[in-house]
């Protein structure tokens, strides 16, 4: 965690360098005294703002005044993520720029407007994602095709959760409505794959009180996320449990219909080496097709091998930022997972990787929409 923070400050630093250049622009313009004194200042002001932020990776914790989340934090995250928007171009512009220059035979200057004109920009693109778009969720109904299944679980449904990260930037009150949606459908189970906490313990009774609001004719089950283990996961494991809700570690339960069974299994944590498959699958009924919860979609092939009929994952938030329309191809969560958003299959096994519904890192979701997942098996 110390690395991790240490990077993460230098990063800070390093796009505060063209925002401090912007805020030298916009004083030259308004006539200022010392603009770059005033970019200077403004910039160490927003990399001091970003230290307090920073505990909240490991232990989440809810405040004493709650509106200081909405009203202080969130502005501050359009900001430093508009920083973050504005390095690439102004590294290229600050190397393109000279040549340019030198090419038009004119004095070589930096190239102040495009720092401020980036970072602009990028206040309007990330204030866009973190106050509008991860609050606006749809409803996503999907057949899944599931080989061999017998005719009598086809068109069981399944509405499918996952990566709510319940804490100070995702609150209770979003995942009362993502379970009353998932609820409206009447759906055969439901299901959450994981992640439901940001980080640490404060949150755990809300999330509880989520989970105990599913609603589904056969159930609630929920599978554990590295997420769940930033912190105690055995209380949370408890609190959830106590509201009738079924935490499946490393086991199983059978779901039948007219005399047909299909097994229901879920692999515990990954990151943290608590993952059994054998052990989830002990109980396999002979010749039972199987639906596995599996946090981390990587273990996807394991599955595959194993003849598991479909496997539930999230973990990758599909990125959270990625090209509009175009998030299975190009986004965040590509360049480090093969298996990232959406359907997948290997051989006779389908995956299903959900795009999540809460956020991790800045509270910004851009061309990856929160969804509640409703789920068809079809027999193929």
């Amino acid at each position: 965690m110390m690395t991790f923070r240490r990077v993460v400050m230098t990063v800070t630093v390093a796009i505060h360098i063209p925002f401090a250049a912007a805020m030298a622009e916009l004083a030259r313009r308004l006539g200022w005294p010392l603009p770059w004194g005033v970019g200077g200042v403004l910039a160490l002001v927003g990399v001091v703002m970003f230290m307090p932020r920073m505990p909240g990776a490991s232990a989440d914790r809810k405040r004493a005044t709650p509106h200081s989340a909405r009203f202080i934090d969130l502005p501050y995250y359009v900001h430093w993520c508009a920083c973050l928007f504005t390095i690439i171009p102004a590294v290229v512009g600050s190397l393109v720029s000279p040549v340019v220059d030198a090419v038009r035979g004119v004095p070589i200057e930096a190239p102040m407007r495009l720092y401020l004109y980036t970072y602009v920009l990028g206040l309007v693109v990330c204030g866009y994602g973190i106050l509008v778009r991860r609050r606006w969720f749809h409803v996503r109904e999907l057949d899944v095709p599931v080989h061999g299944l017998d005719p009598t679980f086809d068109g069981f449904t399944v509405a499918h959760l996952s990566d709510l990260h319940i804490g100070t930037h995702t609150p209770k009150s979003w995942g009362m409505r993502w379970a009353r949606a998932a609820n409206g459908r009447a759906p055969d189970i439901a299901v959450v794959t994981g992640d439901m906490v940001t980080s640490g313990m404060e949150f755990h009774e809300d999330i509880a009180e989520i989970m105990g609001e599913l609603r589904a004719k056969e159930g609630v089950y929920v599978s554990m996320g590295n997420h769940d283990y930033f912190g105690e996961g055995e209380p949370l494991v408890a609190h959830i449990r106590a509201r009738g809700v079924t935490v499946l570690r490393n086991e199983g339960v059978v779901l039948e219909r007219e005399g047909k069974r299909l097994y229901l299994a879920a692999i515990d944590d990954t990151w943290t080496e608590r993952d059994d498959l054998d052990t989830a699958l002990a109980a396999r009924p002979d010749g039972s097709h199987v639906v596995l919860l599996a946090h981390d979609p990587e273990r996807f092939r394991q599955a595959a091998k194993r003849d598991i009929a479909l496997t539930l994952s999230g973990h990758t938030h599909g990125g959270q930022i990625a090209f509009p329309f175009l998030s299975r191809w190009i986004s965040l969560s590509h360049l480090t997972h093969h298996f990232h958003q959406g359907l997948y299959r290997i051989g006779r096994s389908t995956l299903y990787v959900h795009p999540g519904l809460g956020t991790t890192g800045p509270p910004m979701r851009l061309g990856v929409a929160p969804i509640v997942a409703i789920l068809r098996l079809r027999a193929v």
